[in-house]
């Protein structure tokens, strides 16, 4: 479905700012896979989902996307089979528009509306029902006054509206109060599995990373060290994680925001 072959990308080559991002990165992404990313600060796990969204080109390697190679396409063409959420609420969606608005330009793949019907109106009511954040009936609201929680939900209906190809989740709940993140990744679990996208998460949390999907990925330094799925992955604990990590990377996890999570 996505494969990855022998990507890498360095940022400010040949001067003292060179940092290598992702080096000799491979993976094959199954059609329905639900896959979790973890890995420290700087590991690469928001540079690879950059690479495959198209915010920049490798310097090397392939990406191909359901057979078709989009090594060098723009991000704009990509975005009409890639789905994106990130961490910061306020990305996603267009402040100034209404709910109603967003969701005819997403459910449009981005293109521009003439004219919102009733029976738009009423499929867009009946999903943001669905969303359980009392926005059903706040269709002309603009989108900058909602909650961040709001806000994020509405955005997630936005990237899955047209299922995607491939959703990719920047640490999408990370921002948000400890109650409202549970219930947007309640939501994600249900729209990822009624619509079967394939999905790839990056999470800061290891146990949802072993608890969420039927997957898990571990970066450190631009690379994939742990590839876990299957029996393997159902019978591993954080501290078994921990180990992997320290046996594949040559030295101990010290995130504290991992750790402590």
């Amino acid at each position: 479905m996505l494969k990855l072959n022998n990507i890498s990308k360095t940022f400010n080559p040949g001067t003292v700012n060179e940092k290598t991002a992702l080096s000799g990165l491979s993976l094959d992404v199954h059609d329905g896979d639900f896959i979790t990313i973890i890995g420290a600060n700087g590991a690469g796990k928001s540079t690879l989902f950059n690479a495959v969204a198209g915010s920049f080109f490798t310097d090397s390697g392939s990406i191909e996307l359901d057979g078709k190679d989009i090594t060098f396409m723009p991000e704009h063409k990509r975005a009409r089979s890639i789905g994106r959420l990130f961490q910061d609420p306020m990305r996603g969606s267009a402040p100034g528009m209404s709910i109603e608005e967003n969701l005819a330009m997403a459910a449009k793949s981005g293109g521009w509306f003439s004219h919102i019907t009733k029976a738009d109106r009423a499929m867009f009511r009946e999903k943001l029902a669905l969303l359980d954040m009392g926005l059903e009936d706040r269709l002309t609201q603009p989108v900058g006054l909602l909650s961040g929680g709001q806000r994020q939900a509405l955005t997630l209906l936005m990237a899955t509206i047209v299922p995607p190809k491939l959703l990719l989740l920047d640490e999408h709940t990370a921002a948000l109060d400890p109650g409202t993140a549970e219930k947007v990744l309640e939501l994600t679990k249900s729209i990822v599995a009624d619509g079967k996208i394939t999905c790839m998460m990056i999470t800061h949390n290891m146990q949802s990373a072993l608890d969420l999907g039927n997957r898990t990925l571990m970066m450190d330094k631009g690379s994939i060290i742990m590839d876990v799925s299957g029996s393997e992955r159902e019978g591993m604990t954080v501290q078994d994680f921990l180990d992997r990590f320290k046996a594949g990377s040559g030295k101990a996890l010290d995130n504290d925001r991992m750790l402590l999570n």
